[in-house]
């Protein structure tokens, strides 16, 4: 471990305290759980304080947006602040990295984001000739930006990336050709097991890399359910969590029958989860 890694990765642990929690028994616990909004984007197109409020009452502290539903970056800090949530990280498009990537870091500031989180990458992009190489280099750029404006950017996983291509896993090659002070990761962690990898040796060879990780679970079937109602080991997973520089526990369903129900039910597995 060389000594920027060795710096960003006690950086992390410094920061995941404030996240995690002691048990009498000496076991740790997660002290703030947080939900991705995908998980309740309907509801949150016809009802969006209503909604946020709702997330509230079930216990959550911490938000992501997945949009903003033509609600300003002002109006939207408000409804926080109103039912006591905050909203560290927001998923934006690809494209928004470019010309309007200013005003993208601009809102984040007002609504008090630390992070910002690139989400997909479309599939004509991927399938060009060094495609992934090119992202890789458009990522650097937005990081850079972003972190002189105090935000850290990153990127978040499907499982398109752990489908080699040219003997070469498109994950690692972003983590090869991305700076780590700049461009982070949000893994996604029903997606990276669905691709048939494990969390815990991306841990081991990138270390405090993974800020943010989505929480989601996958039955052995290979099929989103709720968290703590399928076969992915949060325990050691999350015990990892000083080593991958974990800080928000992002919860997320892409598509529940009840998204309240199915986010309740997530949140209380992991009220209870000790490890």
């Amino acid at each position: 471990m060389n000594r920027r890694t060795f710096l960003a990765t006690m950086t992390a642990a410094t920061l995941l305290s404030s996240r995690l929690g002691w048990t009498r028994s000496g076991e740790r616990k997660l002290d703030k759980i947080g939900l991705e909004l995908y998980t309740v984007r309907d509801l949150m197109k016809s009802d969006f304080e209503g909604t946020l409020a709702k997330v509230a009452e079930i216990g959550y502290r911490e938000v992501e947006f997945a949009g903003l539903f033509d609600h300003t970056p002002r109006e939207v800090r408000a409804m926080l602040d109103r039912h006591g949530l905050t909203a560290p990280a927001s998923h934006v498009n690809y494209k928004l990295l470019d010309t309007e990537w200013p005003k993208t870091l601009e809102d984040a500031h007002v609504i008090g984001q630390s992070f910002i989180v690139c989400p997909f990458i479309d599939e004509k992009l991927r399938s060009e000739p060094d495609g992934w190489k090119r992202v890789g280099e458009t990522f650097n750029r937005a990081g850079e930006a972003s972190k002189k404006a105090g935000i850290q950017f990153g990127y978040h996983n499907h499982n398109f990336e752990f489908k080699p291509e040219n003997g070469k896993l498109p994950y690692d090659i972003l983590l090869a050709e991305t700076d780590p002070d700049l461009v982070k990761m949000e893994m996604d962690l029903f997606w990276i097991t669905k691709g048939g990898q494990d969390p815990l040796k991306y841990f081991d060879r990138y270390p405090g890399r993974f800020p943010l990780v989505h929480v989601k679970d996958m039955t052995k079937d290979g099929e989103m359910t709720e968290v703590g109602s399928g076969a992915i080991d949060f325990k050691s997973i999350f015990a990892q969590s000083d080593k991958a520089g974990i800080q928000h526990y992002f919860v997320e369903h892409d598509q529940p029958k009840s998204p309240l129900d199915s986010s309740k039910t997530s949140f209380e597995y992991l009220e209870r989860l000790r490890f």
